[in-house]
């Protein structure tokens, strides 16, 4: 269910496998819950038996569907209208031609609920937080609200770099093409070709000697914003194979992007809806590898 970030407690942080244990779980029943998706962190299935976690936020739930979590598309809120899903890095936000074979996120909340309508997407190697329209009515009207900047959309980036403390905005003209073919910033770009972007950063931690964890938070939605603001101001996304430099996109094993936050008004009740998604598994375990190198 959606919640506030005031309802999150303070309790002192352990290891996950920490916590199981002192639950009762045995080292290999507690590999099982973990391994199958009975284990939850601030609603999303982990099996990262060495994140540290407040206990308060972790969740077992043995009748939950069997899954692999941060490889299977994970359901976070439902209701008539509108489905929000954890979408594992890898998986496609739709179906792409010629690889109609494999699951996209769209597919797969289709066989789950039964009708799918795709309302934004996530690239593909991104991870986190995705909303699926389940009616057409919805899709309209979650459209509508992108369109005018009212969904909350907030990202975690794992970058090259000592990032700096202070908060950073970024806004730029972003066009198709930078002249080397991708997209990127012009500042002398004709309006009709160039569509303004602004991003806000924020430094939550430095990881070791060449690497930062930025929180990003969008004011528009371009394609690619997060990844090109970046990277043009010297930050680029580990792992990121297009804008990346300095080999920077040696240092992680896919895009170090994670769509962290979504918030809006449900448009059919009104209701304000806040859902948070902690960094993949994955992502979770670079950020302790390069606190150690």
């Amino acid at each position: 269910m959606p919640r506030h970030e005031s309802t999150r407690s303070s309790s002192p942080r352990i290891r996950l496998i920490a916590q199981l244990r002192a639950l009762g779980y045995a080292n290999r029943a507690a590999r099982e819950l973990l391994d199958t998706g009975k284990v939850a962190y601030d609603g999303v299935p982990t099996a990262d038996e060495g994140r540290e976690v407040d206990p308060a936020r972790v969740v077992i739930a043995l009748n939950a569907p069997r899954l692999r979590p941060n490889r299977d598309l994970a359901v976070v809120f439902h209701d008539r209208h509108l489905a929000v899903v954890f979408k594992p890095p890898g998986m496609l936000a739709v179906a792409a031609p010629g690889r109609r074979h494999e699951t996209s996120v769209v597919v797969g909340v289709r066989r789950l609920f039964g009708a799918a309508f795709p309302v934004h997407r996530l690239n593909e190697p991104t991870s986190g937080l995705m909303m699926v329209a389940l009616t057409e009515a919805c899709q309209t009207q979650i459209k509508a609200l992108l369109f005018h900047h009212q969904v909350e959309r907030g990202y975690l980036a794992i970058v090259r770099g000592h990032f700096p403390a202070a908060p950073v905005r970024v806004t730029t003209k972003l066009v198709r093409d930078r002249g080397d073919g991708l997209r990127g910033s012009d500042p002398e770009a004709d309006e009709d070709d160039a569509k303004e972007a602004v991003s806000h950063f924020r430094l939550l931690q430095h990881l070791g000697p060449r690497a930062s964890l930025v929180e990003a938070t969008l004011e528009t939605g371009r394609t690619h914003q997060v990844r090109i603001h970046l990277a043009e101001r010297g930050y680029p996304i580990l792992g990121d194979p297009l804008y990346g430099s300095g080999g920077s996109e040696r240092l992680a094993p896919r895009l170090a992007l994670h769509a962290a936050r979504l918030g809006l008004r449900h448009p059919v009740s009104g209701e304000a809806l806040l859902f948070e998604a902690p960094l993949a598994d994955d992502l979770e375990q670079l950020c302790r590898q390069l606190r150690r190198t």
